[in-house]
């Protein structure tokens, strides 16, 4: 149950990255950013203006409310519902948060005491280790395996450390393997965690993209589920606002408490002119789902598509992923040459270094990374497309 390899180190693989990027940068190479899944969109026109308005006005610079405002909070309520089907108290089911990251760093630090056992995937978000060596949590890491879909294997967790374990940390769909999860998944998970007195926490943050007619699911969406279950939903993808840092926490009032309680001491929230431009976004969200109109979730399908057939066409088969703004692809040779281990880092280097394309090697999210490598859908179907033809090239050099 060791921390492999450590948190530190993990969040070092994207400082390293960046370097690369640096480097390419001063070579004059075109650099192609596949890397970091930040939005390379804008928020709509009405969302931006709405944002505009609210920051002019004189009495929007007091200190905000650290649970968020609860017109936010109704809003975020209000969408759930319309989105999953799904009835959250926003008083006491429902936190207002500076993006998702921001409750998944502090999390651990609200419901665990040092020395316990959470439940976290492997390859998983980097953020979800580290939040546990703040807290002085022990993980046990749960290995997803394309022999399994990319699922944790539920079952073969050991009765000692279910006695353990306070909280199991889910990601569907995910970063950055970009599985799915159905209901009948998390109704198994939930039966578990209800039997072993387990909380779920849920990170949800790609919800709103799924893709050839996939609508992600919400574990809420299982009866009785906020007994057991929170769940982070993000604005930052579904809504291109990653800058502007909302989000929030839903389900289990006793773990939204707990949070609540915590970041009471340590932050203020939200600036009121944000959570504005959060209840426009999810009223335009609330829209688009009356209409029919697919939202983001068209954009990065249209990405997707483009990018992967031109790396069919180059020679690399990646498997299309369902959801998600990330392609997992494994590496398609491997093995050791003079003496030097093809590690997925190796790979990611030496590919920025000849054709100015930016991955994230696997290893950067766990051990269970090594072999492939993230691949991050920021740019337009043309540019993803150049990229792929780079790519294609390199593969066919180091193939000989």
């Amino acid at each position: 149950m060791a921390l492999r390899p450590s948190a530190a180190a993990r969040l070092l693989h994207f400082a390293e990255v960046a370097g690369w990027k640096a480097v390419a940068l001063r070579k004059g190479l075109d650099l192609i950013d596949l890397g970091i899944g930040s939005p390379d969109r804008p928020p709509t026109d009405s969302v931006r203006e709405t944002l505009a308005a609210a920051a002019l006005r004189t009495d929007a610079y007091g200190y905000p409310s650290s649970a968020g405002s609860i017109a936010f909070r109704r809003q975020a309520a209000e969408w759930m519902r319309r989105r999953f089907g799904v009835t959250v108290d926003p008083e006491r089911e429902l936190l207002t948060l500076m993006g998702s990251q921001d409750g998944l760093a502090h999390l651990a630090l609200a419901v665990t005491d040092p020395g316990d056992v959470a439940l976290v995937p492997d390859p998983g978000y980097p953020i979800y280790a580290a939040s546990l060596a703040l807290a002085g949590v022990t993980p046990y890491f749960l290995p997803l395996r394309a022999d399994n879909g990319f699922l944790p294997d539920l079952d073969a967790v050991p009765g000692s450390i279910w006695r353990k374990a306070k909280f199991m940390l889910l990601n569907f769909p995910a970063n950055p393997v970009a599985a799915t999860a159905d209901l009948t998944f998390f109704e198994r998970a939930a039966a578990l965690a209800r039997k072993h007195g387990v909380l779920i926490v849920h990170d949800l943050a790609y919800s709103e993209m799924g893709f050839d007619g996939y609508r992600p699911p919400s574990i809420l969406e299982v009866p009785g589920a906020a007994d057991i279950a929170v769940e982070f939903h993000s604005l930052s993808k579904s809504f291109n606002m990653a800058g502007c840092r909302i989000g929030f926490l839903a389900g289990n009032a006793e773990a939204v408490g707990a949070l609540k309680e915590l970041k009471a001491n340590i932050d203020y929230g939200v600036f009121e002119a944000v959570q504005e431009a959060g209840i426009a976004a999810l009223k335009e969200g609330i829209a688009a789902l009356e209409a029919g109109r697919p939202g983001v979730s068209e954009i990065y399908e249209r990405r997707r598509n483009a990018f992967l057939r031109q790396l069919r066409a180059e020679g690399w088969d990646v498997p299309a992923p369902k959801a998600t703004m990330f392609v997992w692809a494994p590496l398609p040779f491997r093995g050791e040459e003079t003496g030097d281990r093809r590690t997925s880092r190796v790979i990611a280097k030496e590919m920025l270094e000849e054709t100015g394309v930016a991955v994230i090697p696997g290893d950067a999210f766990g051990r269970e990374g090594e072999g492939y490598v993230r691949i991050a859908l920021v740019e337009e179907p043309e540019r993803l497309a150049e990229a792929a033809r780079r790519i294609g090239a390199f593969i066919r050099n180091r193939a000989r």
